[in-house]
Formats: structure tokens, C-alpha cells, sequence
């Protein structure tokens, strides 16, 4: 009991270090009104980022924040847990979890250093980078992806957000309200 007690006192003082503010214009002030301001609408990012730790199983996460705490994940196949892109030590993390009465559960986790490499489709052809980058590879695209970010477990390609239905070693689905979209990893 007293574990799990400090788990939740550790998880909720990483909570307050690591909250994070992204604001994201929604309008734009009138032209006949110069004293007022854009729109702006507060999106919290409720995701915690990590390393893999060597603690890790088949049903618990163990990540190594990025704020210097240890946290332990429990991860439920009947609690709808959705990881993508797999568990290895070492590797990026990006965790949406919850607070249960039995500690932490991750109920989205995605393996960043699984994401980040070269992608191609059809008409696309892209190289997701850190530090939120991404370059294309194909000269006229009409819009080109140039950034990136996990915000709330959704992957946010410039203004554009998805859903990440797979990521394996070799394949990405991603879908938003245009469709799903299929790449291909390119060595």
C-alpha cells in the first residue's frame, strides 16, 4: 500500500513538471477590430515521455521519464491497451495513461524510436526525424510535412492530426477523418 502511495505522490508531482501548454490558433482577430485577439484554444498534452526501462514485461511498462522519475505501467489486454510499435529497452516512449485504485494503467503507449525513419507511399515519401522534424523526399509535393509531435497519443504532421492504427518494424497506418493512409518503411 505504502508502494502504491508513493507511486501515486511521484506520478502526480511528474504530472505537475511535465504538463505542458500547446496553443493552437482557431481564428483570427476581425480586420476592423485591431484590439482584439486571435482565437486561441489551450490543448493540454496529457502524454508522458520516457525511456524504456529493463523492468519492463509482457503486462507492465517500465519508463524512465523524461523528468528523472521511474514509473511503472500496467498494460491489460481486456483494459483495451493499445501499443504500438512495441517495448524495447532503451527505446522512446510516448504513454497516455490512467490512475486506477491499482496504480497506473497505460492505455496508449507509442514507441517513438519505432516511428522515427523513412516512410513511402504512393504519392508520399518523408523521413520523420527527432527534435520533431521531417523532411520529404519527393520535390513537388504540393504540402510537404515539415514537423511533428505526439499530442494526447494522436501524431500531429504539421496542422494535420492521425490516428495511429499500426506501427510496426516495416509498416505505418494512420487515419484521420480523409481516410487511412499505408506507408512502408524504406531502408
Amino acid at each position: 500500500m505504502r508502494k502504491l502511495a508513493l507511486a501515486f505522490v511521484a506520478f502526480m508531482v511528474m504530472v505537475l513538471l511535465s504538463v505542458r501548454c500547446d496553443y493552437k490558433t482557431t481564428g483570427t482577430a476581425p480586420e476592423n477590430d485591431s484590439d482584439s485577439i486571435a482565437n486561441v484554444e489551450m490543448v493540454v498534452d496529457s502524454t508522458v515521455y520516457g525511456t524504456c526501462g529493463d523492468a519492463t514485461a509482457m503486462h507492465t511498462l517500465q519508463l524512465l521519464t523524461d523528468v528523472g522519475d521511474t514509473l511503472f505501467y500496467t498494460m491489460m489486454v481486456e483494459e483495451d491497451a493499445d501499443v504500438q510499435g512495441g517495448l524495447l529497452v532503451g527505446d522512446r516512449m510516448a504513454v497516455i495513461g490512467k490512475e486506477t485504485a491499482e496504480g497506473l494503467v497505460a492505455t496508449r503507449v507509442i514507441n517513438l524510436t519505432t516511428l522515427m525513419g523513412k516512410w513511402t507511399s504512393l504519392d508520399k515519401n518523408f523521413e520523420i526525424l527527432e527534435g520533431g522534424v521531417v523532411e520529404s523526399n519527393v520535390q513537388v509535393e504540393t504540402n510537404p510535412w515539415t514537423s511533428w509531435k505526439i499530442l494526447n497519443g494522436q501524431l500531429l504532421l504539421n496542422a494535420d492530426t492521425f490516428t495511429i492504427n499500426m506501427l510496426g518494424a516495416d509498416s505505418l497506418y494512420i487515419e484521420n477523418d480523409e481516410g487511412i493512409y499505408t506507408y512502408k518503411r524504406q531502408k
